[in-house]
């Protein structure tokens, strides 16, 4: 391996930090602990200053440049939290930087950024996705002698990670049965685990993607950083391509396992954190506590550690968030129904067709007056997932002429 954080590098990133990122809290969830049956901690990386864990790498790393590359000034290419650790830093240490974001960013994130950074920054919004936008921000690196900050692959943003398992550490000291770490491009992962192995090494760490973007579970399978032809953007703090080749060597001696989860629990975790705890998660910092329901026999009674990543999350989302919720608990589910074109036809169907608890959240129509049947689209939401089955069976038993379009994901994403 040419390159293993060490705890001298990671408490020289400590100090270099102290005072620009928050000293989070480690605090006992109640509701997650007791419907685990365990001592479930969360490590509060969402109430860093920028919301997310990830200013305490960029800033260790931007601060060691050289008197030179400080005139010169930095690059980096992101389309969220590492950009507003980026633009923190360079408002902070007065070098001016550029940050390349995909034309595809949300206002609210590009405002963001801009305020972190204020005037030492210039926002170059390019490209539909991140891939497209990084390839620019390198070319313009290379053109102009700028220094390139990653947003994981480096050892001084690993070692600046590290200080958040640092902290738990100082915080907790009794025994730590399992960490739960986020993993993307795996900076927070190999940092953080590279401090638990040494210095906790009993402790189970268990480092979790999105189910749509496994690059670091694909790559530990096959034994060499492999890149993915294709991901699910959703969970967009965590989903890369192609995880770092310093992160994958360190990744491969240190998690003892990775696990993948739903995109749609992933949904239902954000939204029962807010409901019950008043906590605003983003897709990414959720991943960690939605994971423990995999791990639900094996962590009673133990201390658990979840590392909650960040709180970026765009209002505007709330509804996608919901919804896929819903369809992943098996609540909300869509069918395209073609109805006689007679008066009365929906009233029937919800007469017969809609038990006590469901609920017509979607209905789209259009009346074909030279045809017999028209087709509708509707969702429909139970009240218990256990209900679906009687649901088609009414239908059947109508004669309904239905087709369900859940499970087709081509019709359901052009339609819904």
């Amino acid at each position: 391996m040419s390159y293993y954080p060490n705890l001298k590098k990671i408490r020289e990133a400590s100090d270099t930090i102290k005072g620009v990122s928050v000293y989070t809290p480690l605090i006992k969830d109640e509701y997650l602990s007791q419907r685990y049956g365990a001592n479930i901690m969360l490590k509060r990386e969402d109430l860093q200053s920028v919301r997310s864990y990830k200013i305490r790498g960029a800033y260790n790393k931007i601060s060691s440049l050289s008197p030179s590359q400080r005139e010169r000034g930095i690059v980096c290419a992101s389309a969220g939290n590492h950009a507003q650790g980026v633009a923190y830093s360079c408002n902070k240490l007065a070098i001016r930087g550029t940050i390349y974001m995909p034309e595809t960013t949300p206002r609210q994130k590009v405002q963001q950024v801009k305020m972190f950074g204020k005037e030492y920054i210039d926002i170059v919004l390019t490209g539909d996705t991140f891939d497209a936008t990084n390839d620019k921000a390198s070319l313009f690196c290379k053109e102009s002698g700028k220094t390139f900050i990653h947003p994981f692959d480096d050892p001084l943003i690993i070692e600046g990670q590290a200080t958040v398992a640092s902290e738990i550490l100082e915080q907790y000291s009794g025994k730590i049965d399992y960490l739960f770490v986020p993993v993307g491009g795996g900076g927070l992962a190999s940092g953080a685990g590279a401090v638990f192995r040494e210095l906790s090494p009993e402790t189970i760490i268990v480092g979790v993607e999105p189910y749509g973007a496994q690059s670091m579970k694909e790559s530990l399978d096959r034994g060499v950083v492999t890149e993915l032809s294709e991901i699910d953007r959703f969970v967009d703090g965590a989903a890369v391509k192609r995880v770092g080749n310093y992160t994958f060597d360190i990744c491969k001696s240190v998690l003892d396992k990775v696990v993948a989860v739903h995109e749609g629990a992933v949904c239902t975790t954000i939204l029962e954190l807010y409901n019950k705890n008043a906590i605003v998660a983003e897709p990414a910092g959720a991943l960690s506590i939605t994971a423990l329901s995999i791990f639900e026999q094996e962590i009673q009674g133990k201390n658990i550690v979840c590392i909650l990543s960040g709180s970026n999350n765009d209002i505007c989302r709330t509804e996608e968030i919901r919804e896929r919720s819903l369809l992943y608990e098996g609540v909300k589910h869509y069918f395209i129904i073609r109805f006689p074109q007679r008066a009365g036809a929906l009233l029937s169907f919800v007469n017969s067709v809609l038990g006590p608890g469901d609920d017509i959240t979607h209905f789209s129509y259009s009346k074909k007056t030279n045809r017999e049947q028209g087709p509708a689209l509707i969702g429909v939401e139970l009240s218990d997932c256990e209900d679906f089955n009687a649901l088609i069976q009414r239908m059947e038993d109508n004669s309904i002429v239905y087709e369900y379009i859940n499970n087709k994901k081509d019709l359901f994403g052009f339609l819904i």
